[in-house]
C-alpha cells in the first residue's frame, strides 16, 4: 500500500494521478487517495474523469472530514452528494457549515438539465460604490474560496446585479478610478436557474463569455455557470444522445462496470421495440405473398430498396437533430425543412434509381442474370420504387425529430434504428405498389 501511495504522490498533475487511480479497484484506489492530504484529495474529488469519486465522498464521510468536504467547490459537492446513499449524503450535510448546507441543498434542488444545476454560487460581487484598488484587493482575499474569477459582478444596494467587468478590464485600469467609470452602459446578460443547459451553452457559444451570471427573480446574482461547467454538461448531453442513435437507453457508466442486469434493461427494451416494428415488415411482405409467388426477382431487390430508405432517412435525422440542438432550426421550420427535403429525395432516389436501373441492363446484357424478357419493366420498376422510398425516407426522417420534440421527447430518440424500422415497413408497401402498377400484365 505504501508503494501504491509513493506512486501516485510522483504525478506532478492531478489528471495523471485520476487516470492511474482508475486503473484500480475501488477499495484499493479509496484506500491509496484516502491517505493523500487535504489540498490533494480536493483536487481528486474536483476531478470529473475520476471514476471511484461517490466510494471515495462516502468513505470521507463516514470517517468525519469536514475539512475536505467544507473546501469542496460547492457545484462539485451537489453532485457528488446526489450520486451516494441517503443515508451518507445526510451525514455529509451534516458536516458541513450552516452556509454550505445551504447553498448545497440550493443547488441539489433544481433539475437535473438546468442552469441551477450545473451552476457554482462561488463568484465575487462588488458594490457599485467601490474603486478599482478595493476591488482588487478583494479578489486577493477571497481568490482561495473562489472556483473561478473571470469576471466581477458588480450589484447594488439591494444586491441586484448592475454590470459585469471582465477581470482584464479591471486590472488594466486605473486604481483609485470608481468602478462606474468602466461600465459601457450594456446590460448583462443573465439566465434564469430554471434555463435548459443546452441553452445556456449556445448563449456562452454565441457571446465567447468565460462565465454565464444566474440570477433570481429580483436580478439578484445567485450563482454562475462557467465555460468547463456547461463542457461538462454537453459531453453528458452527447452520450445519452449517441446512445439513442443506436437504439439503446443511455448506460450511464463505463462499459465495462455496467452489471449484466443493466446492459439488459438498457438494451433490451429499445430491441425490442424495434423487434416489434420489424414484425410489421413481415406483415407487409405476407400481404404481397402473391405477387412474390408471380415474380420471385421482386425478393432480390428487397434489401436494396429497404437499406436505401433507411438510410436517407437516417441522414435527414442525423442533420435534423443537429439543426435542433444548436438552433438552427425551430419546431415553426417543420414547413420549410420539408420543402427542402422533398426535392432533395427525389433527386437523390433518382439517382439511386439510375444506378439500379443500369445495373439491371449490365447484369442482363453480360449474361451474369437473367431477369426476362421484362427486364426493361423491371428496371423502371426499381427505378420508380426508390425515388418513392427515398423521398419518403428523407421526409419521414426530418419530421420525425420536430414530432417528437414538439411532444416533450428527446429529438434524440428519432434514431438510426427507429427511422429504418418505420422506412422498412413503409418503403414495401411502395415497393410493391410500384410493381403491381408497373408489372401487372407483364410480369404480375
Amino acid at each position: 500500500m505504501q508503494a501504491s501511495l509513493a506512486h501516485l504522490k510522483q504525478f506532478d498533475h492531478v489528471a495523471d494521478a485520476v487516470s492511474y487511480l482508475n486503473q484500480l479497484k475501488v477499495t484499493p484506489a479509496v484506500k491509496i487517495a484516502a491517505q493523500l492530504d487535504s489540498s490533494e484529495l480536493i483536487q481528486l474529488l474536483e476531478n470529473p474523469e475520476l471514476k471511484h469519486n461517490d466510494a471515495l465522498l462516502a468513505h470521507l464521510t463516514h470517517a468525519r472530514r469536514a475539512d475536505i468536504l467544507d473546501q469542496l467547490a460547492e457545484d462539485r459537492l451537489a453532485d457528488l452528494l446526489s450520486l451516494v446513499e441517503t443515508d451518507t449524503r445526510q451525514q455529509a450535510l451534516s458536516l458541513l457549515s450552516a452556509t454550505s448546507r445551504t447553498s448545497v441543498l440550493r443547488l441539489m434542488s433544481y433539475p437535473e438539465g438546468t442552469a441551477g444545476s450545473i451552476m457554482t454560487t462561488e463568484f465575487i460581487h462588488v458594490p457599485t460604490t467601490w474603486t478599482v484598488a478595493q476591488t482588487l484587493a478583494h479578489i486577493r482575499e477571497v481568490e482561495s474560496t473562489r472556483e473561478t474569477v473571470y469576471a466581477i459582478y458588480v450589484v447594488d444596494a439591494e444586491e441586484k446585479l448592475r454590470f459585469v467587468l471582465p477581470l482584464r478590464q479591471l486590472v488594466c485600469a486605473d486604481a483609485q478610478a470608481p468602478l462606474t467609470d468602466l461600465w459601457t452602459g450594456q446590460t448583462p446578460i443573465t439566465v434564469d436557474a430554471y434555463e435548459d443547459r443546452e441553452e445556456v451553452a449556445r448563449i456562452i457559444r454565441r457571446h465567447d463569455f468565460l462565465a454565464l451570471p444566474v440570477v433570481d427573480e429580483d436580478n439578484q446574482v445567485i450563482g454562475i455557470v462557467t465555460v468547463d461547467d456547461v463542457i461538462d454538461a454537453l459531453m453528458d448531453e452527447a452520450a445519452e444522445d449517441f446512445g439513442r442513435f443506436g437504439g439503446a437507453e443511455h448506460i450511464g457508466k463505463p462499459y465495462l462496470e455496467v452489471g449484466f442486469t443493466t446492459m439488459l434493461r438498457k438494451r433490451g427494451g429499445w430491441l425490442a421495440i424495434l423487434f416489434l416494428g420489424e414484425m410489421l415488415t413481415a406483415s407487409a411482405m405476407q400481404y404481397y405473398e402473391l405477387e412474390l409467388e408471380k415474380a420471385v426477382v421482386l425478393a432480390m431487390f428487397i434489401p436494396l430498396i429497404m437499406s436505401s430508405g433507411g438510410n436517407s432517412g437516417s441522414q435527414a435525422t442525423s442533420l435534423l437533430i443537429r439543426g435542433l440542438a444548436l438552433s438552427e432550426v425551430q419546431i415553426k421550420d417543420w414547413w420549410r425543412v420539408m420543402l427542402r427535403e422533398l426535392p432533395t429525395g427525389v433527386v437523390l432516389g433518382t439517382g439511386l434509381g439510375a444506378i439500379g436501373f443500369i445495373r439491371i441492363i449490365v447484369w442482363q446484357y453480360l449474361g451474369f442474370y437473367d431477369y426476362g424478357e421484362h427486364y426493361l419493366l423491371i428496371g423502371f420498376t426499381i427505378w420508380a420504387s426508390l425515388i418513392g422510398i427515398v423521398c419518403f425516407g428523407s421526409t419521414l426522417g426530418s419530421m420525425l425529430p420536430f414530432a417528437l420534440q414538439r411532444f416533450g421527447f428527446d429529438p434524440a430518440s428519432a434514431s438510426a434504428p427507429l427511422v429504418a424500422t418505420l422506412v422498412d415497413v413503409l418503403g414495401l408497401v411502395i415497393y410493391f405498389s410500384v410493381a403491381a402498377w408497373i408489372l401487372t400484365g407483364t410480369v404480375l
